[in-house]
């Protein structure tokens, strides 16, 4: 159940920085909550997150090969965590 939740991390110049203070980010499923996804952060890297935000990803409308096309679209969640924990990514 906590493999749906949580498709992958999500690794960005942008997220980097932001790991460094303790916000970790993460793509997640369109039904996630904020409830399951502490769960599944607590089952697979063992830490308590103290916060948790899910932001919704518009889809971009973009021309390729002179055809238009739709890109992207998604959830992603910020996790914050205290100031000792860390999450490593292999």
């Amino acid at each position: 159940m906590t493999t749906n939740i949580i498709k992958n991390p999500r690794v960005t110049e942008k997220a980097s920085f932001a790991a460094e203070q303790n916000v970790y980010t993460f793509e997640v499923s369109k039904s996630a909550n904020k409830t399951e996804l502490k769960k599944a952060i607590f089952t697979l890297y063992k830490v308590h997150p103290v916060k948790v935000n899910i932001l919704n990803i518009p889809k971009k409308n973009v021309m390729q090969k002179g055809k238009a096309g739709v890109r992207g679209g998604g959830r992603k969640a910020l996790v914050y965590l205290k100031k000792g924990d860390k999450i490593e990514f292999i």
